[in-house]
């Protein structure tokens, strides 16, 4: 013991005892099956203090981690699974599948997922689409008999490929402001780059992984989303689809209150206000109150008791993702990105290469994705000024390509893809994780193959 400790410095000691951590949590929930929530609060804890935070600090530090992470993902869970119930009740959920379906016929609704996907993921967070989408994949996998896996796979991979690549997502704009590259530039390089990452990780993925996993045949999150009555008659494809692209709309104006008015005039403030998510989703679920809701025969009481039973099988999901961010806090006040610098910046590599590679490792010790993209841009834009790297566009998409590597428990996603699509860690694992992976690695190969050609 005496050769290790002198063998590594403490901060090397730091980076063994998260990965000490991680490892436990995998087999503490996967192999001997202990609550997850539970077991992220007790790892979270024992790592704070193996990590030198102090007794008296460790659990306010978990606690800020929960509340800050709870703070967004609460709000945007909860809007977001009324709107979906709503979506459910009134049949329009089942209305778009129907014409997704019609569309693009039954053997290839994962194209479709894709599709819709990477369109309404295009302005709003990865959470926010997930919630917004997950009550059409639910009923697509119904309608079609085909495994969640197969819907759901490509739905998720759209969703994350935009959020981790494509500018105006907050991530993507902080790294083009750290590189100075150009918006439009950026935005046309992250759809060569994104679309066929997509596709990869998406369809094609889901259509080799989803017989090898077999998943419960009761779900009770599906239950939710589902309406029996087959027979009775569905709202208007149109009304539905314009209610649940409110939102999207709303914060695509909030994105670009700047440049329809003048920063800190009244409609500036109001157009951020209305843009932003929590209240976009809020607006969006008080129009499907009527679109949805009163406009298809429901009274008020119905209305009420929706937005009431939809909520408690959420809580368990709310509780794990914001264990996953206490996690994520300890980890970050331990000092681990601090080595991951240190450790970075040992080792020589092109500036694509660095930008991958730093924000990998801070996604790997984070579980952020959008930390990780925006840590490591400040990291490797001052190294790639400085060696005059020409494509400072191609750095936005490496970098966001490394954020979105290997998810796993400290990440707050891989609990929200597990408790909805009703799968084990193990299965998570090799479902989620696995796909961020292949987003990760065939994103970068694409980007390299561009930067070859310039």
């Amino acid at each position: 013991m005496d050769f290790f400790s002198n063998a590594l410095t403490s901060g090397q000691w730091l980076l063994v005892y998260a990965a000490l951590s991680i490892i436990a949590l995998i087999l503490l929930i996967a192999r001997y099956r202990l609550n997850p929530f539970i077991t992220l609060t007790l790892v979270s804890l024992g790592l704070g203090l193996m990590a030198g935070i102090p007794a008296k600090d460790v659990v306010f530090v978990y606690e800020a981690g929960v509340g800050k992470t709870l703070g967004h993902i609460a709000l945007v869970v909860a809007l977001g699974t009324m709107l979906g119930k709503m979506m459910a009740e009134s049949g329009g959920a089942e209305q778009i599948a129907r014409t997704m379906i019609r569309w693009f016929g039954e053997k290839n609704v994962h194209w479709a997922m894709v599709f819709i996907a990477f369109l309404v993921g295009f302005p709003i967070f990865f959470e926010v689409g997930f919630v917004l989408l997950i009550p059409i994949a639910f009923n697509v996998a119904r309608r079609t008999g085909t495994s969640m896996l197969l819907v759901g796979l490509p739905m998720v991979a759209g969703l994350s490929v935009v959020h981790g690549l494509v500018p105006p997502h907050p991530a993507a704009m902080i790294a083009v402001g750290e590189y100075q590259a150009n918006v439009g530039r950026t935005i046309f390089y992250a759809l060569l780059v994104g679309i066929p990452t997509a596709i990869i990780a998406g369809p094609i993925f889901a259509k080799w992984i989803a017989p090898k996993i077999h998943l419960p045949g009761h779900n009770p999150l599906e239950e939710q989303f589902i309406h029996a009555d087959s027979e009775r008659q569905l709202p208007g494809f149109g009304i539905t689809l314009a209610t649940i692209l409110l939102p999207v709309v709303l914060m695509l104006l909030g994105g670009w209150a700047d440049l329809i008015a003048e920063r800190g005039t009244g409609l500036n403030d109001f157009l951020l206000f209305i843009g932003n998510s929590v209240v976009a989703l809020l607006i969006a679920t008080l129009v499907s109150f009527y679109t949805l809701g009163i406009a298809r025969g429901f009274n008020r009481d119905s209305i009420l008791k929706f937005s009431h039973d939809c909520l408690a099988p959420t809580a368990g999901i709310t509780l794990l993702v914001g264990a996953g961010g206490g996690l994520n806090r300890i980890l970050v006040e331990a000092g681990i990105a601090k080595e991951i610098v240190n450790f970075s910046s040992d080792m020589a590599l092109t500036p694509l290469l660095m930008g991958w590679f730093v924000a990998a490792l801070m996604r790997i010790a984070t579980g952020s994705a959008t930390v990780a993209m925006s840590t490591a841009a400040g990291i490797v834009a001052p190294i790639a000024l400085a060696a005059g790297y020409p494509h400072p566009e191609l750095l936005v998409i490496a970098t966001g390509a490394g954020s979105l590597i290997l998810s796993h428990v400290n990440d707050g996603g891989f609990w929200l893809i597990k408790e909805y699509f009703n799968m084990t860690v193990t299965q998570t694992l090799k479902t989620w994780t696995v796909l961020e992976t292949i987003i990760s690695f065939v994103a970068l190969g694409f980007v390299l193959l561009v930067a070859a050609f310039m």
